[in-house]
Protein backbone atom coordinates (compact mmCIF):
# COMPACT_ATOMS: atom_id res chain seq x y z
CA UNK A 1 0.00 0.00 0.00
CA UNK A 2 2.52 2.47 -1.45
CA UNK A 3 1.79 6.47 -1.86
CA UNK A 4 2.94 8.13 -4.57
CA UNK A 5 3.92 11.47 -3.87
CA UNK A 6 4.58 12.60 -7.36
CA UNK A 7 0.87 12.04 -7.91
CA UNK A 8 -1.84 15.39 -6.80
CA UNK A 9 -5.38 16.34 -7.49
CA UNK A 10 -6.23 18.92 -10.07
CA UNK A 11 -6.28 21.87 -8.80
CA UNK A 12 -9.55 23.44 -8.76
CA UNK A 13 -11.76 20.39 -9.49
CA UNK A 14 -14.64 21.45 -7.50
CA UNK A 15 -17.39 19.10 -10.08
CA UNK A 16 -19.97 16.62 -8.17
CA UNK A 17 -21.37 13.61 -8.98
CA UNK A 18 -24.79 14.38 -8.64
CA UNK A 19 -25.92 13.94 -12.43
CA UNK A 20 -25.27 17.49 -13.45
CA UNK A 21 -23.19 17.26 -16.00
CA UNK A 22 -22.32 21.18 -16.23
CA UNK A 23 -20.90 20.76 -12.61
CA UNK A 24 -17.68 19.13 -14.42
CA UNK A 25 -14.71 20.15 -16.11
CA UNK A 26 -14.84 20.90 -19.62
CA UNK A 27 -12.75 18.13 -20.70
CA UNK A 28 -14.66 15.35 -18.62
CA UNK A 29 -17.97 17.05 -20.30
CA UNK A 30 -16.73 16.50 -23.72
CA UNK A 31 -14.94 13.36 -23.34
CA UNK A 32 -17.18 10.00 -22.99
CA UNK A 33 -15.35 7.60 -20.30
CA UNK A 34 -12.64 5.57 -21.84
CA UNK A 35 -13.07 1.92 -22.16
CA UNK A 36 -11.47 -0.15 -19.72
CA UNK A 37 -8.59 -2.60 -20.41
CA UNK A 38 -9.39 -6.11 -20.78
CA UNK A 39 -9.26 -7.92 -17.29
CA UNK A 40 -5.88 -9.33 -16.66
CA UNK A 41 -5.63 -10.75 -13.07
CA UNK A 42 -3.30 -9.56 -10.57
CA UNK A 43 -3.22 -12.21 -7.82
CA UNK A 44 -0.25 -14.27 -6.99
CA UNK A 45 -0.60 -18.20 -7.46
CA UNK A 46 -1.04 -18.49 -3.30
CA UNK A 47 -4.09 -16.36 -3.47
CA UNK A 48 -5.32 -17.47 -7.05
CA UNK A 49 -5.62 -20.76 -4.44
CA UNK A 50 -6.71 -19.20 -1.58
CA UNK A 51 -9.75 -17.54 -4.05
CA UNK A 52 -10.65 -21.08 -4.99
CA UNK A 53 -10.71 -22.81 -1.73
CA UNK A 54 -12.41 -19.95 0.36
CA UNK A 55 -14.52 -17.66 -2.70
CA UNK A 56 -15.04 -20.81 -4.70
CA UNK A 57 -13.55 -18.67 -8.32
CA UNK A 58 -12.47 -20.52 -10.45
CA UNK A 59 -9.96 -18.84 -12.78
CA UNK A 60 -10.71 -20.75 -16.07
CA UNK A 61 -14.72 -19.92 -15.32
CA UNK A 62 -14.00 -15.92 -14.38
CA UNK A 63 -14.52 -14.39 -17.23
CA UNK A 64 -17.83 -16.70 -18.03
CA UNK A 65 -18.94 -15.40 -13.82
CA UNK A 66 -18.47 -12.44 -14.88
CA UNK A 67 -20.27 -12.71 -17.92
CA UNK A 68 -23.18 -13.94 -16.27
CA UNK A 69 -23.55 -11.59 -14.03
CA UNK A 70 -23.73 -8.94 -16.50
CA UNK A 71 -26.09 -10.81 -18.58
CA UNK A 72 -28.12 -10.64 -15.55
CA UNK A 73 -27.69 -6.49 -14.48
CA UNK A 74 -28.68 -6.17 -18.50
CA UNK A 75 -31.75 -8.42 -17.99
CA UNK A 76 -33.17 -6.99 -14.34
CA UNK A 77 -31.73 -3.71 -13.98
CA UNK A 78 -31.88 -2.71 -17.57
CA UNK A 79 -31.88 0.73 -16.71
CA UNK A 80 -28.94 1.16 -14.03
CA UNK A 81 -26.13 3.42 -14.19
CA UNK A 82 -23.28 0.89 -13.60
CA UNK A 83 -20.24 0.06 -14.93
CA UNK A 84 -20.01 -3.30 -16.66
CA UNK A 85 -16.04 -4.23 -16.89
CA UNK A 86 -14.79 -7.93 -15.76
CA UNK A 87 -12.73 -5.94 -13.21
CA UNK A 88 -15.79 -4.04 -11.17
CA UNK A 89 -17.96 -7.21 -11.48
CA UNK A 90 -15.61 -9.23 -9.91
CA UNK A 91 -15.44 -7.01 -7.12
CA UNK A 92 -19.45 -8.18 -6.48
CA UNK A 93 -18.69 -12.12 -7.14
CA UNK A 94 -15.72 -12.21 -4.60
CA UNK A 95 -17.20 -10.48 -1.98
CA UNK A 96 -20.67 -13.18 -2.19
CA UNK A 97 -18.16 -16.18 -3.30
CA UNK A 98 -19.34 -16.23 -6.63
CA UNK A 99 -23.38 -16.88 -6.16
CA UNK A 100 -24.78 -14.91 -8.85
CA UNK A 101 -28.08 -13.71 -7.35
CA UNK A 102 -26.03 -12.84 -3.90
CA UNK A 103 -23.64 -10.65 -6.17
CA UNK A 104 -26.49 -9.10 -7.89
CA UNK A 105 -28.35 -8.09 -4.43
CA UNK A 106 -25.35 -6.66 -3.54
CA UNK A 107 -24.57 -4.30 -6.19
CA UNK A 108 -28.06 -3.14 -5.90
CA UNK A 109 -27.60 -2.08 -2.59
CA UNK A 110 -24.12 -0.46 -3.39
CA UNK A 111 -26.59 1.83 -5.94
CA UNK A 112 -29.15 2.27 -4.15
CA UNK A 113 -27.37 3.53 -1.15
CA UNK A 114 -25.51 6.49 -2.97
CA UNK A 115 -28.86 7.64 -4.36
CA UNK A 116 -31.27 7.32 -0.92
CA UNK A 117 -27.98 9.27 1.03
CA UNK A 118 -27.35 12.42 -0.90
CA UNK A 119 -25.87 13.66 2.52
CA UNK A 120 -23.13 11.25 1.99
CA UNK A 121 -22.69 11.14 -1.81
CA UNK A 122 -23.27 14.39 -3.28
CA UNK A 123 -19.81 15.49 -4.41
CA UNK A 124 -18.00 12.73 -2.74
CA UNK A 125 -14.55 13.29 -3.95
CA UNK A 126 -11.00 12.95 -1.21
CA UNK A 127 -10.61 16.40 -1.84
CA UNK A 128 -13.93 17.46 0.02
CA UNK A 129 -12.97 14.97 3.32
CA UNK A 130 -9.82 17.19 3.75
CA UNK A 131 -11.11 18.06 7.30
CA UNK A 132 -11.41 14.46 8.23
CA UNK A 133 -7.99 13.51 6.80
CA UNK A 134 -6.02 16.46 8.85
CA UNK A 135 -8.25 15.40 12.62
CA UNK A 136 -6.27 12.00 12.08
CA UNK A 137 -9.98 10.52 12.28
CA UNK A 138 -8.94 7.16 10.20
CA UNK A 139 -5.99 6.14 8.77
CA UNK A 140 -4.43 2.74 7.04
CA UNK A 141 -1.86 0.78 8.57
CA UNK A 142 0.83 0.29 6.14
CA UNK A 143 1.66 -3.27 6.62
CA UNK A 144 -0.84 -6.39 7.00
CA UNK A 145 -1.54 -8.63 8.91
CA UNK A 146 0.08 -12.16 8.69
CA UNK A 147 -3.12 -13.36 6.87
CA UNK A 148 -2.30 -10.74 4.74
CA UNK A 149 -5.14 -8.14 5.71
CA UNK A 150 -4.46 -4.64 5.48
CA UNK A 151 -5.46 -2.69 8.95
CA UNK A 152 -8.03 0.05 8.50
CA UNK A 153 -7.96 2.47 11.81
CA UNK A 154 -10.86 4.76 12.90
CA UNK A 155 -10.52 6.78 15.78
CA UNK A 156 -13.60 8.69 16.80
CA UNK A 157 -12.42 10.65 19.54
CA UNK A 158 -10.46 12.82 17.44
CA UNK A 159 -13.42 14.28 15.90
CA UNK A 160 -14.86 17.69 17.01
CA UNK A 161 -18.48 17.72 15.97
CA UNK A 162 -18.47 21.52 16.39
CA UNK A 163 -15.78 21.36 13.17
CA UNK A 164 -18.01 18.81 10.77
CA UNK A 165 -21.49 16.92 11.02
CA UNK A 166 -20.87 13.13 11.43
CA UNK A 167 -21.49 12.46 7.69
CA UNK A 168 -18.23 13.28 6.72
CA UNK A 169 -16.97 10.79 8.90
CA UNK A 170 -18.53 8.34 6.89
CA UNK A 171 -17.37 9.61 3.82
CA UNK A 172 -14.13 9.23 4.95
CA UNK A 173 -14.80 5.60 5.10
CA UNK A 174 -16.74 4.91 2.22
CA UNK A 175 -13.60 6.30 -0.10
CA UNK A 176 -10.78 4.38 1.67
CA UNK A 177 -13.30 1.52 0.86
CA UNK A 178 -13.23 2.16 -2.47
CA UNK A 179 -9.28 2.93 -2.56
CA UNK A 180 -9.07 -0.40 -1.05
CA UNK A 181 -11.20 -2.10 -3.25
CA UNK A 182 -9.45 -1.43 -6.01
CA UNK A 183 -6.51 -4.21 -5.69
CA UNK A 184 -7.67 -7.93 -5.93
CA UNK A 185 -5.83 -8.62 -3.12
CA UNK A 186 -7.55 -7.11 -0.63
CA UNK A 187 -11.06 -8.22 -2.32
CA UNK A 188 -9.82 -11.92 -1.52
CA UNK A 189 -7.86 -11.59 1.48
CA UNK A 190 -10.86 -8.86 3.45
CA UNK A 191 -9.48 -6.00 6.12
CA UNK A 192 -9.58 -5.45 9.12
CA UNK A 193 -10.66 -3.00 11.27
CA UNK A 194 -9.10 -1.27 14.40
CA UNK A 195 -11.24 1.21 16.23
CA UNK A 196 -9.72 3.34 19.29
CA UNK A 197 -12.89 4.55 21.41
CA UNK A 198 -10.30 6.10 23.35
CA UNK A 199 -11.81 9.89 24.06
CA UNK A 200 -15.12 9.15 22.34
CA UNK A 201 -17.61 11.50 25.08
CA UNK A 202 -21.07 11.38 25.29
CA UNK A 203 -21.90 14.27 22.80
CA UNK A 204 -20.55 12.41 20.01
CA UNK A 205 -22.29 8.84 20.47
CA UNK A 206 -25.05 10.61 20.61
CA UNK A 207 -24.37 11.48 16.85
CA UNK A 208 -24.88 7.67 15.73
CA UNK A 209 -28.55 7.28 16.15
CA UNK A 210 -30.60 3.99 14.96
CA UNK A 211 -31.86 5.86 11.44
CA UNK A 212 -27.61 6.51 11.38
CA UNK A 213 -26.33 2.73 12.55
CA UNK A 214 -28.83 1.11 10.04
CA UNK A 215 -27.33 3.14 6.96
CA UNK A 216 -23.66 2.75 7.65
CA UNK A 217 -24.19 -0.78 8.87
CA UNK A 218 -26.40 -1.39 6.05
CA UNK A 219 -23.46 -0.06 3.50
CA UNK A 220 -21.08 -2.08 5.37
CA UNK A 221 -22.77 -5.63 5.43
CA UNK A 222 -24.88 -5.82 2.27
CA UNK A 223 -23.98 -2.40 0.30
CA UNK A 224 -20.36 -2.44 -0.82
CA UNK A 225 -18.29 -5.61 -1.83
CA UNK A 226 -15.39 -5.60 0.64
CA UNK A 227 -14.99 -8.36 3.30
CA UNK A 228 -14.64 -7.07 6.42
CA UNK A 229 -13.40 -10.11 8.60
CA UNK A 230 -12.58 -8.42 11.91
CA UNK A 231 -13.52 -5.44 13.93
CA UNK A 232 -10.93 -4.76 16.96
CA UNK A 233 -12.40 -2.29 19.72
CA UNK A 234 -10.03 -0.95 21.89
CA UNK A 235 -10.16 1.89 24.58
CA UNK A 236 -13.66 1.77 24.86
CA UNK A 237 -15.92 3.79 27.47
CA UNK A 238 -18.52 2.72 29.41
CA UNK A 239 -20.65 4.50 26.84
CA UNK A 240 -19.82 2.10 24.21
CA UNK A 241 -22.43 -0.23 25.74
CA UNK A 242 -24.75 2.13 24.59
CA UNK A 243 -23.15 2.75 21.07
CA UNK A 244 -23.23 -1.16 20.60
CA UNK A 245 -26.89 -1.44 21.52
CA UNK A 246 -27.72 0.70 19.14
CA UNK A 247 -25.16 -0.77 16.05
CA UNK A 248 -26.23 -4.75 17.41
CA UNK A 249 -30.04 -5.38 15.93
CA UNK A 250 -28.66 -3.97 12.54
CA UNK A 251 -25.89 -6.61 12.59
CA UNK A 252 -26.31 -10.17 11.48
CA UNK A 253 -25.20 -12.86 13.22
CA UNK A 254 -21.93 -13.85 11.49
CA UNK A 255 -20.94 -10.17 11.65
CA UNK A 256 -21.55 -9.43 15.67
CA UNK A 257 -19.43 -12.06 15.98
CA UNK A 258 -16.21 -11.02 14.40
CA UNK A 259 -16.62 -7.54 16.79
CA UNK A 260 -13.67 -8.25 18.99
CA UNK A 261 -13.90 -5.84 22.27
CA UNK A 262 -10.62 -5.74 24.04
CA UNK A 263 -10.87 -2.83 26.31
CA UNK A 264 -7.69 -1.09 27.52
CA UNK A 265 -5.99 -5.07 27.01
CA UNK A 266 -2.98 -4.22 24.29
CA UNK A 267 -1.93 -7.76 25.05
CA UNK A 268 -5.79 -9.46 24.14
CA UNK A 269 -5.17 -6.79 21.03
CA UNK A 270 -1.78 -8.38 20.22
CA UNK A 271 -3.83 -11.88 19.93
CA UNK A 272 -5.53 -10.59 17.08
CA UNK A 273 -2.84 -7.77 15.52
CA UNK A 274 0.82 -8.39 16.22
CA UNK A 275 2.91 -5.70 17.23
CA UNK A 276 5.11 -5.98 14.47
CA UNK A 277 2.77 -4.25 12.70
CA UNK A 278 1.15 -1.93 14.96
CA UNK A 279 2.66 1.86 16.28
CA UNK A 280 3.65 2.71 19.39
CA UNK A 281 -0.02 3.91 20.43
CA UNK A 282 -1.14 0.12 20.18
CA UNK A 283 2.07 -1.48 22.09
CA UNK A 284 3.43 -2.05 18.65
CA UNK A 285 7.06 -1.82 17.67
CA UNK A 286 6.25 0.48 14.00
CA UNK A 287 7.14 3.76 15.16
CA UNK A 288 4.61 6.54 16.11
CA UNK A 289 0.91 6.50 14.27
CA UNK A 290 1.61 7.94 10.67
CA UNK A 291 -2.12 9.68 9.39
CA UNK A 292 -0.08 11.78 6.35
CA UNK A 293 0.74 8.58 3.75
CA UNK A 294 -2.75 7.69 4.33
CA UNK A 295 -3.94 10.92 3.61
CA UNK A 296 -1.85 12.16 1.45
CA UNK A 297 -2.55 8.62 -0.79
CA UNK A 298 -6.48 9.39 -1.01
CA UNK A 299 -6.14 13.48 -2.07
CA UNK A 300 -3.93 11.13 -4.79
CA UNK A 301 -6.37 9.27 -5.81
CA UNK A 302 -9.05 12.46 -6.65
CA UNK A 303 -8.78 12.58 -10.32
CA UNK A 304 -9.10 8.54 -10.54
CA UNK A 305 -11.68 8.42 -8.43
CA UNK A 306 -13.74 10.57 -9.90
CA UNK A 307 -13.31 9.16 -13.25
CA UNK A 308 -14.28 5.68 -12.16
CA UNK A 309 -17.22 6.97 -9.72
CA UNK A 310 -19.13 9.47 -11.88
CA UNK A 311 -19.80 6.00 -13.71
CA UNK A 312 -21.77 4.64 -11.12
CA UNK A 313 -23.16 7.29 -9.22
CA UNK A 314 -25.98 9.27 -9.79
CA UNK A 315 -27.85 10.49 -6.96
CA UNK A 316 -30.46 12.39 -8.39
CA UNK A 317 -31.81 9.68 -10.60
CA UNK A 318 -33.60 7.40 -8.67
CA UNK A 319 -34.48 4.22 -10.73
CA UNK A 320 -33.54 1.10 -9.05
CA UNK A 321 -32.45 2.76 -5.63
CA UNK A 322 -34.66 0.28 -3.60
CA UNK A 323 -32.51 -2.11 -1.42
CA UNK A 324 -32.29 -5.88 -2.90
CA UNK A 325 -33.31 -8.10 0.23
CA UNK A 326 -30.58 -9.41 2.12
CA UNK A 327 -29.32 -12.72 1.50
CA UNK A 328 -30.70 -15.52 3.56
CA UNK A 329 -28.45 -18.05 5.02
CA UNK A 330 -29.90 -20.44 2.68
CA UNK A 331 -28.67 -18.06 -0.57
CA UNK A 332 -25.69 -17.70 1.77
CA UNK A 333 -24.44 -21.03 1.13
CA UNK A 334 -21.56 -22.55 -1.43
CA UNK A 335 -22.62 -23.16 -4.78
CA UNK A 336 -21.55 -26.29 -6.34
CA UNK A 337 -20.33 -26.42 -10.36
CA UNK A 338 -23.72 -28.15 -11.19
CA UNK A 339 -25.34 -24.97 -9.85
CA UNK A 340 -23.00 -22.70 -11.51
CA UNK A 341 -23.01 -24.24 -14.99
CA UNK A 342 -26.98 -23.75 -15.39
CA UNK A 343 -26.59 -20.50 -14.53
CA UNK A 344 -24.21 -19.62 -16.65
CA UNK A 345 -26.16 -21.12 -19.35
CA UNK A 346 -29.38 -19.03 -18.39
CA UNK A 347 -27.84 -15.83 -18.97
CA UNK A 348 -26.03 -16.70 -21.93
CA UNK A 349 -22.24 -17.48 -20.86
CA UNK A 350 -19.61 -18.59 -22.98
Amino acid sequence: MEVDPNKSPKAGENASCNGDASALPTDLQLQAPPKPPPYVCTLSPQLIAKAQEELQEKPEWRLRDAQALRDMILKEAPNLKTRLDDAFLLRFLRARKFDYDRALKLLLNYHASQKTWPEVFSNLRPSAIKRVLDSGFLTMLPRPDPLGRYILVIRPGRWKISDYPITENIRAIYITLEKLVQSEENQVNGIVILADYGGVALSQAAQLGPFMAKKVIGILQDGFPMRIKTVNIINEPIIFKGIFAIIKPFLKEKMTERFVLHGSDLSSLHKDIPPSILPQEYGGTMGKLNTTAWAESLLAFEEEFVAEFCQTCSPTDNSHAQYADGPTEQSGQQCDDSFRGVRSQLYYCY
